[in-house]
């Protein structure tokens, strides 16, 4: 199964209010609100690469970076390529699964698989 490899956080610090979904949806507590309630990626190195906090914050203030390798790339708008297809991976409608390690689970084509379907989309 493909690990996704974090390339950094970019935090418009601008367009954050301080909602605190971000902090919410991250299902690895990488995110915490600093003392300006504002976004901040304090434990890196922790994140699994689910975008779920991307794909939540209702500003856009948010865009995680993965890493280019042979199994997955990003388009200009950080929206996931498989490079054996092409084919987008849209917003998932569930949770994204994930091992006991913290790596996200991927089905053999490499679709990324959440507890909503069992199933990559």
């Amino acid at each position: 199964m493909a690990r996704l490899k974090l390339k950094e956080h970019v935090i418009n610090r601008d367009w954050c209010k301080g909602c605190g979904i971000c902090v919410h949806f991250c299902p690895k507590k990488v995110l915490e609100l600093d003392s300006q309630e504002k976004v901040v990626a304090v434990r890196p190195e922790d994140c699994i690469c689910c975008k779920l906090c991307e794909l939540r914050c209702p500003d856009l203030a948010i865009d995680v970076l993965i890493e280019q390798g042979n199994e997955v790339v990003t388009d200009e708008s950080g929206r996931m390529l498989t490079e054996q297809s092409d084919q987008v991976l849209t917003e998932q409608s569930g949770q994204v699964l994930t091992d006991e390690s913290g790596q996200v689970l991927t089905d053999e084509s490499g679709h990324v698989l959440t507890e909503q379907s069992g199933q990559g989309e």
